[in-house]
C-alpha cells in the first residue's frame, strides 16, 4: 500500500466546514472552530508517521482490537479520546472515514461561531490541498 502523509489527511477534510490547517504542539493539525480533531503524533512513545485521531473510547477500543496493525495506543494516549493510526498502513477510504468521524466528534462540542456565516472550508485549507495535488 502507498504510504500516506499529512497531505492526504488535509485532502480528506477539504470539504468540511470551518476546518483550519493549524498546529498542535508544533505538529501539523486540523481544527474545527479552534478545537483539534486530527494531528501528527509527536509524543516520543508514538511511532513515526502516526496520526492522532479524536473519537470516543468505545470506537477506539474496537478499532485497536479489530486491526492492531493499523490502529494502536501508547500509554501517553490511553486517557484521551483518541486512537493512533499508522499512516503507512491505513487504507485511503478508512482515512477519509476517520477524519470525517473525528470532525463530527469534535464539532459537536466546539463552540459555534455566530458572528459570521461559516465558509465550506477555509481558504488556507483549499490552498494547501491544491498545492499538494
Amino acid at each position: 500500500m502507498k504510504s500516506t502523509d499529512f497531505g492526504a489527511v488535509r485532502a480528506a477534510a477539504a470539504a468540511l466546514p470551518d476546518v483550519e490547517v493549524a498546529t498542535s504542539w508544533g505538529a501539523p493539525a486540523l481544527k474545527v472552530r479552534g478545537k483539534m480533531f486530527v494531528c501528527s503524533a509527536i509524543n516520543k512513545s508514538a511511532e513515526p508517521n502516526t496520526l492522532v485521531v479524536r473519537m470516543d473510547f468505545a470506537q477506539r477500543d474496537a478499532l485497536v482490537q479489530e486491526d492492531p496493525d493499523v490502529y494502536y495506543l501508547k500509554e501517553h494516549y490511553v486517557d484521551y479520546p483518541c486512537v493512533l493510526v499508522r499512516l503507512s498502513r491505513v487504507h485511503p477510504d478508512s482515512l477519509r472515514d476517520l477524519v470525517q468521524g473525528a470532525y463530527r466528534f469534535v464539532s459537536a462540542t466546539a463552540p459555534k461561531r455566530r458572528d459570521r456565516v461559516a465558509p465550506r472550508s477555509s481558504p488556507r485549507l483549499r490552498r494547501a490541498v491544491k498545492k499538494k495535488n
